[in-house]
């Protein structure tokens, strides 16, 4: 296709994208086209439908949709989470992003307790943790960073009546005392130290054990991170909490990402696992698809680390970690060895589809 070729198309999709209605009525046409093409080999959501519902919408884009049990969600589309959120099956979904690791959280904040989170992006895990914890008094602490995202978590937190949230634009870390700034694009961008306050770019660092300290919280009963490679530094400063024993300690929930993480010599040998196993911790890998997919009704499927497929392009996944293993041994948990924690409906059914 020439260049004149592609700008009428260009322009012809920015038509669509005016009108809420034609725009809704593509997005119905290729949610019915990837049923279409169930035979294709590669993901016809990232290579054929996505790019054309990216076409009508851009990072100003200001969205809204709302979960099956009314839960209300705004949201700028700026990544895959906004994109697949947007086309989910069905229209009202029980989720935002990450279907399992969703569950997995919801359960693990049903006692209630303290539960904080790193990376909270736009509330999309937060509120629904918030509303689960509350049932039992609790509270959820949410750090983001981004300060787009964090105006979004709070608006969030405000449409659906959520006032046990306390959201901050501060970086957890190993020390109270470096600022930070982030490097790369929206939910992909990591953390990088700076010499100093850089003004608006930059923010402050806290530990999770000082934050404690501060809000007088004495035991933390949860705490999830996704925070692109700087989960061993937060842990390295919640020596305090990860030292409790098993029912006084966190569970804990967090990314491993080959580009952060070296599990060259096996998962259960990588530097991050390894430390938390010093505390006492049992670690899995959580089955999961990286998009917004029906999973009602599925167990959510754990990985041994000692026997875990890992072979592939550098990717990343979930993973949990609890000092009393009878928390996962239940009807609403399954033990996998030997699979991959990626679910992926277009690679090998035997590793990368659900078990169960």
């Amino acid at each position: 296709m020439n260049t004149e070729a592609l700008q009428k198309l260009s322009a012809a999709l920015q038509t669509v994208a005016a009108s809420p209605a034609a725009r809704d009525k593509v997005l119905a046409m290729c949610k019915s086209i990837e049923q279409d093409l169930a035979s294709y080999a590669g993901s016809v959501r990232d290579d054929i439908t996505g790019p054309i519902i990216d076409a009508l919408h851009d990072e100003t884009t200001r969205l809204r949709k709302t979960l099956s049990d009314g839960t209300v969600f705004e949201f700028l589309y700026r990544t895959k989470i906004a994109r697949d959120f947007l086309m989910s099956t069905p229209e009202q979904p029980d989720h935002v992003w990450e279907p399992q690791t969703t569950k997995l959280l919801l359960r693990l904040c049903s006692p209630g307790g303290h539960a904080l989170v790193g990376g909270a992006y736009f509330g999309d895990q937060v509120v629904l943790m918030a509303r689960r914890l509350a049932l039992a008094g609790g509270t959820c602490h949410a750090f983001e960073p981004n300060a787009d995202q964090l105006a979004m978590l709070r608006r969030n937190a405000e449409l659906n009546a959520v006032g046990n949230i306390r959201s901050w634009r501060l970086g957890l870390w190993s020390d109270s005392t470096s600022h930070l700034r982030l490097v790369g694009h929206d939910s992909f961008a990591h953390a990088e130290r700076v010499e100093g306050a850089d003004g608006a770019a930059s923010f402050a660092t806290i530990t999770v054990d000082d934050y404690c300290a501060q809000q007088d919280i004495d035991r933390l009963s949860l705490i999830m991170l996704d925070i692109e490679g700087a989960e061993l530094n937060v842990f390295r400063g919640a020596a305090r909490q990860l030292s409790r024993p098993a029912g006084a300690a966190p569970n804990l929930v967090f990314e491993v990402h080959r580009h952060y993480v070296d599990w060259s010599e096996g998962l259960q040998n990588a530097e991050i696992v390894r430390e938390l196993a010093d505390y006492g911790y049992h670690v899995y890998a959580v089955r999961d698809f990286n998009s917004n997919v029906d999973m009602r009704g599925r167990p959510v499927e754990l990985v041994p680390v000692d026997d875990i497929h890992l072979d592939g392009p550098p990717h990343g996944f979930n993973m949990v970690a609890v000092k009393d293993p009878t928390l996962l041994r239940s009807a609403e948990f399954a033990l996998c060895p030997g699979v991959s924690p990626k679910l992926l409906w277009h690679r090998d059914p035997a590793l990368h589809h659900p078990l169960h």
